[in-house]
């Protein structure tokens, strides 16, 4: 409901300028008409405003009904029939509503006014046929990016409710994880679970106070990551090989949320062998707007082929096409019993 509210108010307001733009063209053509009449003639006849005012009424007739009506629908040789029917028609009612003998004529004959040729019906034909032009022209046009900027409203709109979908896939996900770890170590009655709730206390508080934003600072998402290594290191017990390095100037950048995590939770789930010992090792490299991101770990088992397996690097990739397009690289690959993750991404000022 609120997406067909937002685009009719798109419409509506795009409708009201487009109103303004043809009165204030109109009033300029008029203006400029009428003023260079006056000059020739010392006055404006009033032949002359039946004629604007013909050709004028001709132009909205086809632009605001005939176009739309029957040219877009398809209909085109009712479109035409009609059209030429009604240009003959102002011309003629033209030729009658105006002198047999224009003023700026009499200027110059005297005696009666010259008849009529024939060839004269044909001028207000031709200028009442460029009018149906016109208009035909810039109602095609302006349906054509009509329909364009309705696409891409409706595209935005699709992308938003797609990453609203994707983001709170992923949250719950992370969260059974986390309670997972959490109960192994209550399992085993260690003294770090505590620690591990108040910890995972605070990356609740970060998913749903800040991640409502479409970007946050790169200094709280890094926290964030920092937060959820400090609860997986309580979990393992052998945690000597679980590194993070970050490195260069964090300052006003900013990164669409939880958007890294899901490549570091995947390392977490594969990257214990049978024995319990954990590899992982990540780097974040930044430079300006620009952040390097590697992680790279052991394979301890292999994943297996349920349909939530991978779940959070399938949004992941799906989220960095929506919000980074054009702006990130990623590449993802298994070498020597490692598996690596390498992102680029050109982050936000």
């Amino acid at each position: 409901m609120t997406t067909f509210k937002s685009i009719i108010f798109n419409l509506n307001k795009r409708n009201n300028k487009q109103l303004l733009v043809h009165i204030v063209i109109w009033l300029v053509f008029l203006t400029i008409s009428l003023f260079n009449i006056y000059l020739g003639n010392g006055n404006i006849p009033y032949g002359i405003i039946i004629v604007l005012g013909s050709n004028l009424l001709l132009f909205y007739i086809n632009y605001s009904y005939l176009v739309p009506k029957f040219l877009l629908q398809k209909n085109q040789k009712l479109y035409f029939t009609t059209a030429a029917v009604l240009i003959v028609v102002f011309a003629l009612f033209q030729i009658m509503g105006t002198p047999s003998k224009p003023p700026m004529v009499s200027e110059y004959f005297e005696g009666p006014p010259p008849p009529r040729m024939p060839f004269m019906f044909f001028v207000p034909v031709l200028i009442n046929l460029s009018f149906v032009v016109i208009g035909t022209s810039i109602k095609i046009y302006a349906e054509w990016n009509r329909n364009e900027i309705n696409k891409k409203e409706i595209e935005n709109q699709k992308s938003k409710t797609e990453l609203h979908f994707l983001k709170h896939q992923l949250s719950p996900h992370f969260l059974f994880n986390s309670l997972n770890s959490i109960y192994s170590l209550s399992t085993k009655k260690s003294p770090n679970t505590p620690e591990a709730i108040i910890t995972l206390s605070e990356l609740m508080r970060y998913m749903l106070y800040q991640t409502d934003s479409e970007l946050v600072t790169l200094k709280e998402e890094l926290e964030y990551i920092q937060n959820y290594l400090k609860l997986q290191r309580l979990r393992i017990a052998n945690n000597e090989n679980v590194v993070l390095n970050i490195n260069g100037p964090v300052a006003t950048q900013k990164i669409t949320p939880l958007l890294l995590i899901s490549f570091i939770e995947n390392a977490f789930k594969y990257g214990t062998d049978l024995r319990g010992n954990t590899e992982i090792k990540i780097r974040i490299k930044v430079q300006q707007d620009k952040l390097e991101f590697t992680c790279v770990n052991f394979i301890g088992h292999r994943r297996d082929s349920s349909e939530s397996s991978g779940i959070g690097l399938i949004n992941t990739k799906e989220r960095l096409k929506l919000l980074y397009p054009g702006k990130h690289f990623l590449k993802v690959e298994e070498e020597q019993n490692r598996f690596v993750v390498n992102l680029t991404l050109e982050l936000d000022p």
